[in-house]
């Protein structure tokens, strides 16, 4: 039994289908959308959460693993492109380093090279934009306990992002699971904030039971920018992705589109959070957004424009239609 999620393709300009076992869907609905099931997690599930992940991560990062590439190619045949892969299959010697693989320089154009006033999107992922958390809450997180101060681990640069602007990238187990800076500045901290490893499917995420954003194990990076102000990145650890690693480190100056780390085996989430009136978003992305359905979008892909500059906007995917047609 197989259960679908409807996603727009940002490129196609169309709704695409993800597959997903039907089995897992009901177990996490169970488990994520009940009382019962939250309950079982007060008692003692989040551990073995943990313990599943980490010998899953044992797993995927030992020779044997690599008999299952094929296999996993097989299943996602029309969501990866080997083309785009930096080195050929015989070169994975583990599952996990597959999982965690480069792309050919060039694979993600970076839109508008050169202005630093527009902002891009740091994953090929699904993709859900508000304006503001209460937006976010209305249309997409159901979490009870959810807020901006709370995603940011309640420290003290959490006020800087009061009323301000969310971007959620969530990366599927077949996306390329690397992560790329959406704005240029310097990094002045990455903070990692220990937590449960819930999955950030939507069926958890949409659920007034569960808190995937401030439970889950995550890391914090503040970034300062000339053109959007302070960025908060948080990159979300989620069920069998219990690593985050980062390519750079605090103090490092970065470009936009350049990488800022991986999660290894599962799928995850980025959270950006940009300071309030920085950002003027792509009304494409919000529009979905606020029919509560993700967009597909690649590294690269332009994500919105500085409002602190008032420079004028330029042109955009902001194409507001909603396509029906399937693949």
């Amino acid at each position: 039994m197989l259960h679908t999620l409807w996603f727009f393709d940002r490129r196609k300009k169309r709704l695409v289908e993800e597959i997903i076992d039907g089995k897992i869907v009901l177990s996490m609905r169970a488990i994520y959308q009940s009382k019962v099931g939250l309950g079982i997690m007060d008692k003692g599930a989040k551990e073995l959460l943990q313990s599943i992940s980490e010998k899953q991560g044992k797993k995927m990062n030992s020779a044997e693993s690599a008999k299952d590439i094929q296999p996993f190619l097989k299943f996602f045949k029309d969501q990866i492109n080997m083309a785009e892969v930096k080195y050929p299959l015989d070169h994975f010697k583990t599952f996990n380093e597959f999982f965690i693989r480069e792309l050919k320089p060039g694979a993600r154009p970076i839109a508008y090279v050169g202005r630093d006033d527009v902002a891009v999107c740091a994953a090929d992922c699904r993709l859900m934009a508000f304006r503001t958390a209460e937006e976010s809450l209305r249309f997409w997180i159901k979490g009870k306990k959810f807020s901006i101060r709370g995603l940011l681990g309640n420290l003290p640069f959490s006020d800087t992002f009061t009323g301000g602007t969310l971007v959620i990238f969530r990366l599927a187990p077949q996306d390329y699971h690397r992560f790329h800076f959406p704005v240029s500045g310097k990094i002045e901290q990455i903070v990692d904030i220990p937590g449960c490893l819930y999955t950030v499917n939507p069926i958890a995420v949409n659920s007034k039971y569960c808190n995937v954003f401030t439970e889950n194990k995550r890391a914090v990076s503040i970034i300062s920018t000339a053109d959007f102000g302070k960025v908060a990145f948080v990159a979300i650890g989620a069920t069998m992705v219990g690593s985050i690693t980062f390519t750079k480190k605090t103090g490092d100056y970065v470009q936009k589109g350049d990488e800022f780390g991986y999660f290894s085996f599962g799928g995850s989430t980025v959270i950006c959070v940009f300071e309030k009136d920085s950002i003027a978003l792509d009304e494409d992305l919000l529009a979905y957004s606020a029919r509560s359905i993700e967009t597909l979008v690649s590294v690269g892909m332009q994500l919105g424009v500085s409002l602190k500059k008032r420079t004028q906007l330029p042109l955009s995917t902001s194409n507001t239609s909603f396509y029906v047609e399937t693949a």
